[in-house]
């Protein structure tokens, strides 16, 4: 087993969790960082206002004499005329002479002073830079002062301390710090309730399944988001299904049951009709064989799905003559009037194995139930293949004509039995879209009329 395999799987929300836990906060960095440069930007943009009107000021306290710069001792930036006031006020000439410096930069180093003079600015363009080991911004300003003894082309140095901007990137700095932690809470824990409300469905999901895993209920039953519906909506499906292969399993175990009581009667009956070995072997080996022949049926009705495949037209007239003669001998103590007209043509498009099942019950009952008599009608009506089977018994009252055609349900407890015939014979009929339908028979009793799908039966080739 590998590493990955034995690791635990993180959960839904634990990795939503962990997520949001790594990227929120990264994403709040980047935030941060980005103000805090933009902020630096903003206050280095005013120290380069704030020197350029200190530039602004020498310029217009600049006078030349005979050809000489002068400058008052004194000048209206106050910064200016303090020793180690933090503004600082040079001006230097073409040939990087210096021609003046304020009183406030003696204090100065001399190679600060020397590195001050460049070349590589033209009048009209100024220049902010930060002096980082000075602790000091250098603005510097270059013009040409035209006077009657010509041109001068002259370099303007303001040199101003960085204190009042790392003062400011500090006090920000932790203002921001102290923000920004708690907008990354605050949105962790939002994060942390939108994730909880987000996959309640999930955990809703969760809970249904384990009600229908401890038989509280048969399906999913709240409604879920539509991204989950999907799912849900199969999952009730294949529920659904399970729960009625489940059914039939169970039908088909009674079903199994029912079917084999007529052969096993006719087997019983056989022994009280002094038949000879030969004709008492004969009668069990066919109804052996036709019992197998239902427990295969009864296996193959268990399995199949719904729906059904085209079949070949199978003439009724013969299955009916055969099973009215198997209820004379499991009836054959009772008085006995069978009535049969059957149309030759008639046939049923469907398993031969279906239609014996189907008319089996229905004789079967109208044997049980009738006084003596009973009557098989099979006729065609377009495309149909109606039957009917009647007797004259009690018959079945309009209220408990469907009742009867329950599962389990009966009328007459005193006959044996135990309400299965007409329910399966119901649920065949049902699987070729037919019709079932009781009413009461001119003999007196019931009457079981069946539509099916049918046709005139092909001729032999």
């Amino acid at each position: 087993m590998t590493d990955t395999d034995s690791r635990v799987p993180l959960s839904l929300r634990g990795r939503l969790l962990r997520a949001s836990a790594v990227i929120l906060p990264l994403v709040i960095v980047l935030a941060g960082l980005a103000l805090l440069k933009a902020f630096h930007s903003s206050l280095e943009s005013a120290e380069a206002s704030q020197a350029r009107l200190q530039v602004y000021l020498l310029l217009g306290a600049l006078e030349v004499e005979d050809g000489r710069l002068t400058l008052p001792s004194t000048v209206l930036e106050p910064g200016f005329n303090r020793p180690n006031s933090g503004v600082y006020g040079f001006i230097h000439g073409e040939d990087r002479r210096l021609f003046w410096r304020s009183g406030s930069s003696l204090a100065l180093p001399d190679t600060l002073v020397q590195r001050l003079p460049s070349s590589l600015l033209k009048p009209g363009q100024s220049l902010l830079s930060h002096l980082p080991e000075q602790q000091l911004y250098l603005f510097q300003y270059p013009v040409i002062w035209e006077s009657a003894a010509g041109e001068m082309r002259l370099l303007i140095s303001v040199l101003r301390s960085d204190e009042s901007v790392r003062s400011a990137m500090k006090a920000f700095s932790l203002q921001l710090l102290g923000w920004l932690s708690g907008i990354c809470l605050v949105a962790l824990l939002a994060q942390y309730f939108i994730m909880r409300w987000g996959l309640r469905p999930l955990d809703l999901l969760t809970r249904d399944l384990k009600r229908i895993e401890d038989g509280e209920s048969d399906q999913l039953e709240h409604q879920y988001p539509v991204e989950v519906q999907g799912v849900t909506d199969s999952l009730n499906r294949l529920i659904e299904s399970e729960r009625k292969q489940r059914e039939r399993y169970r039908n088909t175990l009674g079903d199994l049951a029912h079917s084999l009581k007529t052969p096993l009667a006719v087997i019983h009956g056989a022994g009280d009709e002094g038949l000879d070995f030969d004709s008492y072997r004969q009668q069990v080996e066919e109804q052996a064989q036709r019992m197998q022949q239902i427990v295969q049926y009864q296996l193959a009705r268990a399995v199949k799905t719904e729906g059904r495949t085209l079949a070949q037209t199978l003439p009724v007239a013969p299955v009916v003559d055969r099973l009215l003669r198997v209820m004379e001998k499991v009836y054959a103590r009772q008085p006995k009037d069978i009535e049969a007209v059957l149309d030759p043509e008639a046939g049923f498009a469907g398993d031969e194995r279906d239609l014996m099942e189907l008319l089996g019950n229905l004789i079967d009952n109208a044997f049980k139930y009738g006084d003596g008599r009973v009557r098989v009608v099979v006729e065609l009506a377009g495309p149909l293949v109606q039957i009917e089977v009647s007797d004259d018994g009690r018959g079945v009252a309009p209220r408990q004509r469907q009742v009867i055609l329950q599962r389990g349900a009966r009328l007459d407890t005193q006959a044996p039995g135990q309400g299965i015939g007409l329910a399966v014979a119901l649920d065949i009929v049902s699987s070729y879209d037919g019709a079932l339908e009781v009413s009461e028979s001119d003999l007196g009793g019931a009457c079981f009329r069946v539509s099916l799908p049918g046709g005139p039966v092909m001729p032999a080739v």
